[in-house]
């Protein structure tokens, strides 16, 4: 990371993958959505981006997720129509939300199609993958096989009486939709009968030890990551259809199977993050740059995801990744648990909580942004209203920060003609520089732990420290009385605003630009203090945010 107290980096720069999880292009998003994995990864990858890594953040939207059909069934389009339509919906909000892709893609291109079935075929060649038969629900009435999430039955292990056909929502277990107790089918609501039919298989207990084995070399994961990941496996993994019966999807290639069946949504949706590297690559002119993060050892790969996306990300994908081999497993799942509105996980799906769009119409995105990044649910579920979104903004963002910066703007510019530069600074101001200056290394520290709740909070607590010093030397009534006194208070409270303008920059991008370049500097430091022009005029912002009622 960067030394503040100097400002450039005393360490090598690392390629860094950020890999989010990929939505399906079946409904509008939520907050919780955005709260468990695509702020937290933003601001993870832009910091990473201040201190000098190599960073590439991609991701896309999954159009071959069982809800694109049920949706389109539902509405009685094609899936092509509901994925054209979500997709530009979801673009819209990263553009609003200031998210800085690398690349966001699409499970539809030609390039995420070959670099599936090349894994596929690899992963086979290797041994991973053979055909068995197995039985699928089936439904009489509409004569046809259905798709694991258009099977719906009272989860076996924790009774909760909407778990799919592929995964509980409540427990998080993954399933297969004859272990449902009840299972009916969505479409009709009748019993679901079950058939045999032929499919092809990845040997997940084939690798059982091998993933135990690097499981237990795993440090820094949060708890529930790492517990739940270690549970399963300890159970012992069983082998896993990657086929289904379906129309839409990736053909499988070398297909023996017969016509009607194409390769399984969870199994292609995590090739993607590769696909979307090797997209990159391709669209930025160097092909090969894919490999500096998929095949140089040292790269690290951070995954993104929701607590119901573990399975998939710290136990399946890794799988795969041994069986095909060569390629970097990932570094850390720093997966969130769950948004809760009202005790109840936010989905879109089942309507719970306003659509994002919702909050993008009445909400500045960087008081959006800090409002969520300040209630992230890291290690718990968390419950958010938003009576407590605004007073967050309220509170923190208008009364302590941006109030902050407004005064002491007023102040400086007010009394600019009357300031003396020539001043030195006492302790009192050396020690709230310090205090940048430690706010730098420790904030640094959490985000590099997946801390992002904490070391927002840290850079909050900074910015109160700042509020106190400027109530304790008052420089409105030392103006009148000692302007070379008054003009070090400004000059200081000025440099700290600076110091927490980049801090904040990670969670609230576009307003931290507005202070900083408000600010002029004889440097320019990334991820440290910088030496503030004496002197130099500032520019009147106005006020960052505005107070809800």
């Amino acid at each position: 990371m960067n030394d503040p107290k100097k400002g450039y980096s005393y360490c090598m720069s690392k390629n860094i993958l950020v890999s989010v999880a990929w939505p399906y292009a079946s409904g509008s998003r939520h907050l919780g959505h955005i709260g468990g994995a695509y702020l937290p990864a933003d601001i993870f990858a832009r910091y990473n981006r201040m201190i000098g890594n190599n960073v590439i953040m991609v991701s896309g939207s999954d159009v071959h997720g069982t809800p694109i059909t049920v949706r389109a069934d539902d509405e009685g389009v094609e899936p092509i129509e509901i994925v054209n339509r979500y997709h530009a919906e979801f673009l819209s909000y990263w553009e609003k939300l200031n998210i800085q892709w690398d690349n966001y893609t699409t499970t539809m291109t030609d390039n995420h199609k070959e670099v599936t079935q090349e894994m596929f075929l690899k992963i086979k060649e290797n041994g991973f993958i053979e055909k068995n038969k197995s039985i699928q629900a089936f439904d009489p009435k509409e004569n046809k096989f259905l798709p694991d999430r258009y099977v719906e039955g009272e989860c076996p292990k924790c009774n909760y009486l909407e778990a799919r056909g592929d995964q509980c929502d409540s427990c998080g277990i993954t399933l297969d939709p004859e272990e449902l107790i009840n299972p009916k089918s969505k479409i009709n609501g009748n019993p679901a009968e079950f058939k045999e039919t032929e499919h092809y298989f990845l040997k997940l207990s084939a690798l059982n030890d091998k993933l135990a084995d690097w499981l237990n070399t795993k440090k820094g994961w949060r708890p529930h990551v790492i517990n739940f990941s270690k549970s399963f496996v300890d159970e012992g993994l069983q082998d896993r259809a990657i086929t289904r019966d379906l129309d839409w999807g990736i053909e499988i290639p070398d297909n023996e199977l017969g016509d009607g069946k194409k390769i399984y949504v969870w199994f292609e949706a995590v090739i993607g993050y590769l696909s979307a590297s090797k997209e990159w690559a391709i669209n930025n002119g160097t092909p090969e740059a894919w490999k500096d993060f998929w095949l140089d050892k040292n790269a690290e790969s951070y995954y993104f995801v929701g607590k119901d996306n573990v399975p998939f990300h710290a136990i399946i994908w890794p799988a795969m990744l041994f069986a095909y081999g060569d390629l970097n497993l990932p570094t850390n799942v720093p997966a969130n648990q769950y948004i809760l509105i009202k005790g109840e996980k936010a989905s879109a799906s089942r309507g719970v909580g306003k659509t994002l769009n919702d909050y993008l119409d009445e909400w500045n995105p960087d008081s959006l942004r800090y409002s969520l990044a300040s209630i992230l649910p890291e290690q718990n579920d968390s419950e958010i209203s938003e009576d407590e979104m605004i007073r967050r903004n309220n509170e923190e963002l208008v009364a302590a920060w941006g109030n902050l910066v407004q005064r002491v703007f007023s102040q400086y510019i007010n009394n600019f003609d009357d300031l003396d530069t020539t001043f030195e600074y006492e302790k009192i101001d050396e020690d709230l520089l310090e205090g940048a200056k430690n706010c730098f290394i420790t904030t640094g520290e959490m985000i590099e732990k997946v801390e992002l709740k904490s070391s927002l909070q840290n850079v909050m607590a900074y910015v109160n420290s700042i509020n106190a010093y400027l109530n304790e030397t008052e420089p409105w009534k030392v103006i009148k009385k000692d302007k070379k006194r008054a003009s070090a208070i400004l000059h200081c409270a000025i440099t700290s605003i600076d110091a927490c303008a980049t801090m904040f920059t990670p969670f609230m991008p576009t307003t931290s630009k507005i202070v900083s370049d408000a600010i002029q500097k004889e440097n320019q430091n990334s991820w440290g203090i910088n030496e503030i022009k004496k002197g130099a005029p500032l520019k009147n912002i106005g006020h960052l945010f505005k107070k809800f009622d």
